[in-house]
């Protein structure tokens, strides 16, 4: 199960992240959101200790968002080291996710 992340959390859970972040800006009522919700946990649980899976819902935490100017839900943030490595936007299939994950985070 991913881990859910606030603003409030945001820097010392992806940001101070000793291993890659994938980060899912997301909302409940968001369709597209839900469709994607049972495969970032899925990773969530395949990447264990290698990467962190992890969501933030964007109804409830405006200023993250807002900072990496999010415009559109599902968003997914790849961050290493605190840097952004690669950004996704829509319901990403996990092949590709997984291969993000496999090129980028553990490359």
């Amino acid at each position: 199960m991913a881990e859910q992340v606030t603003d409030a959390t945001f820097e010392s859970v992806v940001l101070n992240s000793d291993i890659p972040v994938l980060l899912d800006f997301s909302a409940p009522w968001c369709g597209p959101c839900r469709a994607i919700g049972p495969v970032i946990d899925e990773l969530a649980g395949e990447y264990e200790g290698k990467v962190r899976i992890v969501k933030m819902n964007v109804d409830e935490n405006p200023l993250t968002p807002t900072k990496y100017g999010i415009r559109a839900i599902p968003t997914l943030i790849l961050f290493k080291g605190g840097e952004v490595l690669e950004q996704m936007t829509g319901a990403v299939a996990k092949p590709a996710l997984q291969d993000l994950i496999v090129k980028k985070a553990l490359a």
